[in-house]
């Protein structure tokens, strides 16, 4: 089975434009995304896709590979695709790394790759917080999930809602589940995923893995222990400095 890992990387970001390029810590934060991807034994073959020369040429000074893709991508599993298609060798599945979560653990790229060897169509990671209520804005995105780790539904806001009556009771309800946003997909399902039409849940709340749930596809879940840290906006590039650097 043969994996690629791809970190879709654009510089147009509406709330940090450029935020690739960033210096942290002595690194640009792609780098240092491509080099923890390049630490999991399950990929073959890891690359940048940009729509941007500045990143594209960043990347191969760093010795890393790169594709450039089109600006007009709407998600990152669109940009997966057509960097997929332009390299010439064949893979199995991808596995779609986020461009902004700089300290990214191997392992959670290994545990991914595991729940695909299952032969599923795609695959996530979620984590339990008893805190989720506490966090800010809609950064954090909530999932439900069946007793088979099949997700049932992915929200901005939390998720399950808890009863107050109820909730004591319910023990193992007490924790709700963040969904950790890494993708594994094979490759005939980011075919197919990336013609659907847009849904309405997905317009809703946001979230593209929505239309995939709507149309019939099922995303394999596996528990993950291990914090996300992504850098959204410019202050979280302090406070991830300061988590890991210093």
């Amino acid at each position: 089975m043969r994996i690629l890992g791809i970190i879709p990387a654009r510089y147009a970001s509406s709330r940090f434009p450029g935020k690739p390029l960033v210096d942290i810590g002595g690194k640009s934060m792609i780098q240092r995304v491509y080099e923890q991807s390049l630490k999991s034994a399950a990929l073959a073959h890891v690359v940048v896709a940009t729509d941007d020369f500045r990143i594209y040429d960043h990347v191969i000074g760093f010795g890393g590979q790169s594709v450039m893709t089109s600006v007009n991508h709407n998600s990152g599993t669109e940009r997966c695709r057509e960097a997929l298609q332009k390299l010439s060798e064949d893979y199995d599945y991808v596995i779609n790394i986020q461009g902004d979560e700089p300290f990214i653990q191997p392992s959670q790229i290994d545990s991914v790759a595991s729940l695909l060897e299952e032969q599923v169509e795609i695959a996530s990671l979620v984590m339990h917080s008893k805190d989720a209520v506490e966090r800010e804005g809609h950064d954090v995105v909530y999932v439900v999930f069946n007793r088979d780790m099949n997700a049932l539904y992915f929200s901005r806001v939390p998720i399950p809602y808890k009863r107050s009556d109820k909730a004591q009771e319910m023990g193992a309800l007490e924790e709700h589940h963040l969904h950790i946003g890494i993708y594994g997909y094979s490759v005939n399902a980011l075919n197919q995923i990336t013609d659907l039409k847009a849904s309405e849940l997905e317009q809703l709340e946001g979230l593209e893995q929505l239309r995939w749930l709507d149309h019939g596809y099922q995303i394999k879940l596996g528990i993950t222990h291990i914090p996300s840290f992504g850098v959204d906006r410019p202050r979280d590039v302090e406070f991830i400095t300061k988590r890991f650097l210093v």
